[in-house]
Order: structure tokens, then C-alpha cells, then sequence
């Protein structure tokens, strides 16, 4: 089957689902949630870039979906009675990407605010899993719709800073196209626009703005992922819980943390997900027997968590924390670009772990342009038919190999010991030893990397032999291991000698909990009230399922923490 009849197939596998019409029963119950409006042919309803635009429920007349870009118009949708316009833009609060207006003479709707939607899908199931569902669907159909453009990066293919922004909005799941500036397309959009050489990578939004050169902050807020934590000119934020990190343990800490009913704000300084989310395929998590990956899986945890009413900001970084044990508000945080101060009655550290880089002479010429991190569909798409290097011998590495073999010609996976017994899962080191494509290279490290302005090649030496040799290769793909976002930590918070956060029995003895009228909790550090969970923690197992674990029953302790009033004595 080819690549059209797929889609085809798969536009009409998902119609149902996609767009379903709304029972009797369904558009009572949503009634009085919103406000009915009379409108005329033209009339929008929705404009490219707004944010917190409501759910609008067709009752009569014909409404249409569409995107404008460059003069032409792209029909997306029709609105019928019964029928609703919405996007997963509503539950996570990013902008809209498209248009919506009256295509009929009359028409009449029920518009419900997004607040008031996610409410609803919280607390009514039989309204929340036919609309939650219906607005997944249709996300992925946009990111397979050939003819939609969302957000375009115009670039040159061997940027790095192109490849950047490509990642960033792939990673939060916001629908887009990477354009190469030396194509018909891209020489048409540049001249259109007016873009020098020196002004790319250029980014242009659904409105036919373009962004030269701009910043990961700016993108994000043309998407609407950097949300402004403060109302105004308020000096201080406040809510009852702060996860910092949204790799598994945050985003499982934010979904029961906001499903029991604590404020609840996450910062996260690159993309939902940690290192799980950049997965390709996770075979051995709870539930999914044919596998999911990582990216599917956390970003259907974080729409689970903004229903419930959780506050994202991405990309936001806590540069400092201050503590106060006196306070009811006893965590103070500091963030990266921004003029207020975040308060919090508890934290939640989950920042994981940060890639430990290979020490391969030439290695910082090639990040993002010859060496990555994880082996998703954006990666894969770069080296498709060639030849590739996975390194390291852990679950992360295998997967990684197992996922190549599918589109390139050869993986060749390199590690420093004998063999994959002690460091992969069983089942996992079985099938990459008897994948045709992929080979084993033990005993062996990369000692040098080459290339003009992307990698070409690397040399490999044995370590037993000293035997070297060049492999001609565009991409390395490097998965041995971390080290623990904790530099920004007080030194109050007790760490091992590796850097991971100490926690329960390990911080008893700790100052704060000496003469404490409680003991710590199992996940709460040595200052009361602030808590680690999933790969930043010492002791913890470094697995997806054990971190979704902790940050799921360190909400238990949040409470504790909270009642206990910020007194520990």
C-alpha cells in the first residue's frame, strides 16, 4: 500500500472518532456551560493565534475550518449542527493554528469557554471521552494532512538552528513544516517575505508573520506553550504545588496532584516527555502490549493533566530556590525570563538527568547536526538509507537500534564491554542480536568525528586490539547514560556523591528533621515539604513505569507536607 493509499485509509478509519455529533443527552448537559450566539455568513468564530478560544457546538447553519496562507485558502473542515470546532490547542492552552467562520446565511452556536470545557471533561466521563478523544484524533490527522502547513521554519538543511526549532515543536507536539530555503517553496517564501541569508532560520506563523532568527522563547510564545505565571504586575505567583521537570514522575505528579483538587504549576525548559518522551518505542510499560512511544505516551499524560486543570510553561527553567519553613508559601522559585517570583505550600523536583556526552574529538561541531539524543520519527527521517552508530548498551540504547533498523541500512551498535548481558533487558538484547542489520561492535569507542557543516564520518578503535577505521555515517546517536539536573539546587538539599537527591530514611538525620514533629516522607527531602521523584532521586530505578510510580504516590506526601502547615517542629 502506498504512502497516499495509507493516509487514505486512515482519514477513513478515524472519521467517526474525529468528528462525532453530539448526543441529546451530551448537549444538555453542555448547555449550561456556555452562551448561545446568532451569527451571519462570514462571521468568525476563531482567528489563527488566539488562545483560550472556547468550544463551539454547531446548532443550526454551517460553519467551516480553514487555514489561510499566502493568499489561498485551505479548507480543513465543515461544521454541521450536532457538530463542534475545537482543537487540542483547548486543553493545553496553546494557540489556535486555523480559522473557523459561518459558511451558511444564518447561523446559531453554543459557545463554551475552554475553562469551562476542561472542567466539564474533569468531571462529566460522557461528555469528556467522546470530546478529549475527538480532539487527539484530529491533531493527528492535521500532522499527517500533507496540505496543512501550521507553523513553517524556513531554513537552510544543515542548519543547526533550523534543526532546533524543528525539534522544539516536534517535541511539544505543535504541527509544523521544515521548509528548505533552496527549494521552489522556500526560494517563493523567501522572497515573498523578504528574508536574507542572515536573517534564517525564519519562522512564519499561522498569520503570515515572519520571526527572523527568533529564540526558542519566541517561538513558544507564538505557539502559546510559554504561558505569562504572572496576572499583570504581580510581583509574587502562588499555588499550592510546583513541579519543576515534566518528564514521567512531573507529569504523573501533575495529573493526581490537579485530579485532587491542589493548584498546580509545571515548569519545564525544553519539551513535555524527559528523556522517556524521546523514546521511539516503550514494549515493556504497564498496559501496552504491542509498545508506545515515549512521545505518545507523556503527551497523553500532559492532556491529562491540563484537563484536570494543571498550568504548563515551557520553555521556563527554575534558576533559583529559596526556602522558607515559617511561610504557608515556603518555596520561593525564581524563572528564567520571568519579573515575578513563583510561590509554593510544596515542590516537586523532577528534573531528571541530563545526557552525558561522548568525549569524541570534533563531538561539539556536530550536536543537532550529526549527533542526537533520542531516535524518534524526526531523527530517523535524517538518515534514512544510510548507515548509523548507536552507543551505549542500556534498554535506551537497544531501543534506539531496534527503531534504526526499520529505515536505515545498517545500525551499528557500539559498546565498551563484551556484550549487552549486564546492562539490556533480556528480551531486548535477544532481538537486537537477531535483527539482520544491526551489528555489535564490543570493546570499541568513537575517537573522532569529521564533516564539514554536518558529520560525514567517524573512527572507531577497538580497545582490546587498538585497531582503528572509518565509517562513513550522518548520524551518531549517543544513549550512555546522565547526570542529574541539580546544579541549581541549595546545598540544603542533600545529594549523593553523584548528585542525585536524597530522600525518606536516607535525610532522617538531616538538620530540618532532627527534632521534626513527623518523619519524612518516603520521597520528601531533607527540607520538609520538597520532594524528588523519578531519575533525579538516589536510589531510584531508572525506568518509565518506576517514575511514573514515584510521582504518582508523592502526591500522598504533597498532602501531608501541606496540612503539616509549613511548621516541622
Amino acid at each position: 500500500m502506498t504512502a497516499a493509499e495509507n493516509d487514505e485509509q486512515f482519514y477513513r478509519d478515524t472519521e467517526s472518532i474525529a468528528f462525532p455529533k453530539l448526543t441529546d443527552e451530551q448537549l444538555a448537559l453542555l448547555e449550561p456551560l456556555g452562551k448561545r450566539r446568532k451569527l451571519g455568513r462570514g462571521d468568525f468564530v476563531l482567528k489563527a493565534g488566539q488562545r483560550e478560544f472556547p468550544l463551539t457546538i454547531t446548532l443550526e447553519g454551517e460553519l467551516e475550518a480553514f487555514e489561510a496562507r499566502d493568499g489561498v485558502e485551505q479548507i480543513l473542515a465543515t461544521s454541521h449542527p450536532r457538530d463542534f470546532l475545537g482543537d487540542v490547542s483547548m486543553l493545553m492552552g496553546t494557540s489556535a493554528l486555523a480559522n473557523a467562520r459561518v459558511k451558511s446565511e444564518t447561523a446559531e452556536v453554543l459557545q463554551i469557554p475552554a475553562a469551562q470545557l476542561r472542567r466539564a471533561l474533569a468531571e462529566i466521563p460522557s461528555i469528556g471521552e467522546t470530546i478529549v478523544n475527538a480532539l487527539i484524533m484530529r491533531r493527528r490527522r492535521l500532522n499527517r494532512d500533507r496540505d496543512f502547513a501550521g507553523l513553517r521554519i524556513l531554513a537552510f538543511p544543515d542548519s543547526r538552528d533550523g534543526r532546533q526549532l524543528d525539534d522544539f515543536l516536534d517535541k511539544n507536539h505543535i504541527p509544523h513544516r521544515l521548509i528548505d530555503v533552496r527549494s521552489e517553496q522556500g526560494v517563493a517564501l523567501a522572497r515573498s517575505f523578504h528574508l536574507a541569508d542572515r536573517e534564517l532560520p525564519a519562522l512564519i506563523t499561522p498569520i503570515g508573520t515572519p520571526l527572523r532568527r527568533p529564540s526558542l522563547r519566541e517561538v513558544a510564545q507564538v505557539a502559546g506553550l510559554l504561558r505569562p505565571l504572572a496576572a499583570g504586575d504581580e510581583d509574587e505567583i502562588k499555588c499550592d504545588l510546583a513541579i519543576v521537570g515534566a518528564g514521567p514522575a512531573g507529569l504523573a505528579a501533575a495529573v493526581y496532584a490537579t485530579s485532587e483538587g491542589l493548584h498546580t504549576v509545571v515548569l519545564e525548559s525544553y519539551a513535555p516527555g524527559g528523556q522517556a518522551g524521546s523514546s521511539s518505542l516503550i514494549e515493556n510499560f504497564f498496559g501496552f502490549p504491542t509498545g508506545i512511544s515515549g512521545g505518545d505516551l507523556t503527551w497523553r499524560a500532559q492532556l491529562q493533566a491540563y484537563r484536570f486543570g494543571a498550568k504548563f510553561s515551557t520553555p521556563s527553567q527554575a534558576l533559583t530556590l529559596t526556602y522558607k519553613p515559617e511561610d504557608e508559601y515556603r518555596v520561593s522559585l525564581q524563572i528564567e525570563g520571568c519579573m515575578a517570583t513563583l510561590c509554593a505550600k510544596a515542590l516537586v523536583i523532577a528534573t531528571g538527568a541530563n545526557y552525558n556526552r561522548l568525549e569524541a574529538e570534533g563531538r561539539e561541531r556536530f550536536e543537532g547536526v550529526g549527533v542526537y539524543y533520542a531516535a524518534t520519527a524526526f531523527e530517523s527521517k535524517l538518515c534514512r538509507g544510510t548507515t548509523v552508530i548507536v552507543v551505549g548498551g542500556g534498554n535506551s540504547a537497544g531501543q534506539a537500534a531496534m527503531y534504526l533498523s526499520q529505515d536505515v541500512t545498517r545500525v551499528l551498535l557500539v559498546i565498551r564491554g563484551n556484550d549487552l548481558s549486564h546492562s539490556m533487558s533480556d528480551y531486548l538484547a535477544r532481538r537486537v542480536l537477531a535483527q539482520k542489520n544491526i551489528k555489535l561492535l564490543s570493546n570499541t569507542t568513537i575517537r573522532r568525528m569529521t564533516g564539514n557543516s554536518v558529520l560525514e564520518a567517524v573512527e572507531l578503535e577497538n580497545t582490546k586490539t587498538g585497531e582503528r577505521r572509518t565509517v562513513e555515517t550522518p548520524a551518531v546517536f549517543s544513549m550512555i547514560g546522565a547526570t542529574p539536573c541539580t546544579e541549581w539546587l541549595p546545598p540544603e538539599i542533600a545529594r549523593d556523591n553523584k548528585g542525585f537527591v536524597k530522600t525518606g530514611t536516607l535525610v532522617v538525620a538531616d538538620p530540618m528533621w532532627a527534632n521534626a514533629a513527623r518523619s519524612p516522607e518516603p520521597l520528601e527531602t531533607s527540607l520538609p515539604g520538597i520532594f524528588a521523584a523519578g531519575d533525579v532521586r538516589s536510589g531510584s530505578v531508572k525506568r518509565c513505569a518506576a517514575a511514573v510510580g514515584e510521582g504518582s504516590t508523592v502526591v500522598a506526601g504533597v498532602h501531608a507536607a501541606i496540612r503539616d502547615g509549613g511548621t516541622s517542629r
